[in-house]
């Protein structure tokens, strides 16, 4: 490990400005991600600044019924906020899905939506990776991709992002604040993290020296429901293979014809973001459920979304585990929970 500044800021503007200062300067939070790549040799800041004592650790309700999210606030505190159980279900699921009791005790809302790929490339600094070293080559492309993207990649990096919490904020709509040496600014979570095209090592949409201070997240409607699930290879301290949040709205009454008034689908372990599955809420709004019915409807709306998709050598079954687990979640939220069951559990298991 090289040696490095440390300082403590005292407010977020002084954070922002000791940071934008020196370019090789970062941010160092709950360093459950952080600290790892230092002792790999994947990250080798010239100083660290600690935001740790910042005034960015609530958890807010905001005039409009939404909730307000520090950047601080640790993931453990965020799950079982009451607000977060009680309205957004499809939060605090995601968040308990993720690493371990340990590390969620430790790690922020900021730090969980920056979590750089858990690509095995990219972690090991004797292998070629343009996210590590831009220019170098990939050397996931034609090696192990089990975990990697069947979505959005390019063939520059074919990584995905990690964060189980991220793809159910993609979900809710949610927005990041961003305190910059400009000013602050609000990005729609859909935009704050980028594919990754001819520039991989750019995880994100942030400048230097931007401080992410907290996350909105809009009033939920009282009619709508939220779930998350997540396949991964083992119960626990694992990352998704393919993991699915949802929210639905629904019209009519329980156990009889409803209309799908409003959808929002996003998927993990399939690209290098949270993806947003819009073709498959295209697909669904305005549909009619036909009791024990709806998951064959589910499946053709995540089927309209896969048609983009590009599957590698090693992880083609990742098309079907997230079309079956889309089916499940929604299946969940309709009450159709036994159209199909054997099917979708086959797909997740291969």
């Amino acid at each position: 490990m090289r040696p490095f500044d440390y300082t403590r800021a005292t407010d977020p503007a002084a954070a922002v400005a000791a940071v934008a200062a020196q370019p090789g300067a970062a941010y160092l939070a709950g360093g459950t991600n952080l600290v790892d790549h230092l002792r790999l040799g994947v990250a080798a800041p010239a100083a660290l600044v600690d935001v740790t004592r910042l005034p960015l650790g609530e958890v807010a309700e905001r005039p409009d019924g939404g909730l307000s999210i520090g950047a601080t606030v640790r993931n453990s505190d965020l799950a079982a906020h009451p607000l977060v159980r009680a309205r957004y279900p499809v939060l605090s699921q995601a968040l308990l899905a993720g690493a371990s009791g340990q590390l969620r005790n430790a790690a922020t809302t900021g730090g969980n939506l920056l979590q750089r790929t858990r690509c095995v490339y990219f972690q090991d600094t004797t292998t070629a990776c343009n996210k590590r070293t831009p220019g170098s080559g990939c050397s996931a492309l034609g090696g192990w991709t089990r975990h990697h993207a069947v979505l959005g990649a390019s063939e520059h990096c074919v990584a995905v992002h990690p964060s189980d919490m991220a793809v159910a904020l993609a979900a809710l709509d949610a927005t990041v604040v961003v305190l910059g040496p400009e000013g602050e600014r609000r990005v729609p979570l859909g935009e704050f993290h980028r594919l990754p095209g001819d520039a991989p090592e750019r995880d994100t949409v942030l400048r230097h020296g931007d401080l992410v201070t907290a996350v909105e997240l809009p009033a939920p409607r009282r009619e709508s429901g939220s779930g998350y699930r997540k396949i991964r290879d083992r119960a626990s301290f694992a990352f998704a293979l393919v993991s699915v949040a949802a929210v639905l709205e629904l019209d009519g009454p329980p156990g009889g014809r409803r209309r799908v008034r409003d959808v929002r689908i996003a998927w993990g372990g399939v690209a290098h973001k949270p993806w947003r599955a819009t073709l498959a809420e295209r697909a669904l709004r305005g549909e009619t459920l036909e009791p024990g019915a709806a998951r064959a409807l589910f499946r053709a709306a995540a089927d309209a979304e896969l048609t983009a998709a590009r599957p590698l050598e090693g992880n083609a079954f990742k098309t079907g585990m997230v079309r079956a687990t889309t089916a499940a979640v929604l299946g969940a939220l309709t009450g159709d929970g036994h159209d199909g069951d054997h099917g979708e559990r086959a797909e997740e298991r291969r």
